[in-house]
């Protein structure tokens, strides 16, 4: 397996999982009562979304391909090039959340992809 496209599955899982999280929670709604019984209760509800549990599954995906990365890539390319998941967490978070994203955070996520491109070169 190449270097990039660890790289890449590293920061699609980690993106997808982490917006599965997000939508699953938002569907879930707030949590007001945080009594042991009630925590319990919003415990079982959360292990049967099929959202969170495949965020799990993404997210597990996403570290597994990390450590494969790390034994192949030096950390100082590991760690800048998966800032790339920034970019693909921010397109999800305003194409599949529906989130308002700013000006300020898409020259963020911009800014992330110079860096990403300066480590491809």
């Amino acid at each position: 397996m190449t270097k990039w496209f660890l790289v890449a599955l590293v920061a699609l899982a980690a993106s997808a999982g982490d917006a599965l999280q997000t939508l699953g929670m938002k569907l879930h709604g707030e949590i007001h009562d945080f009594r042991p019984r009630a925590l319990g209760r919003v415990a079982a509800r959360l292990v049967r979304s099929w959202h969170l549990g495949l965020s799990l599954i993404l997210l597990a995906i996403s570290f597994g391909a990390f450590l494969v990365l790390l034994s192949v890539a030096d950390l100082s390319f590991a760690v800048p090039a998966t800032a790339v998941e920034y970019i693909c967490t921010t397109v999800l978070a305003r194409y599949l959340l529906r989130e308002k994203v700013n000006w300020r955070r898409w020259a963020g996520a911009g800014l992330v992809a110079c860096g990403v491109v300066l480590l491809a070169l």
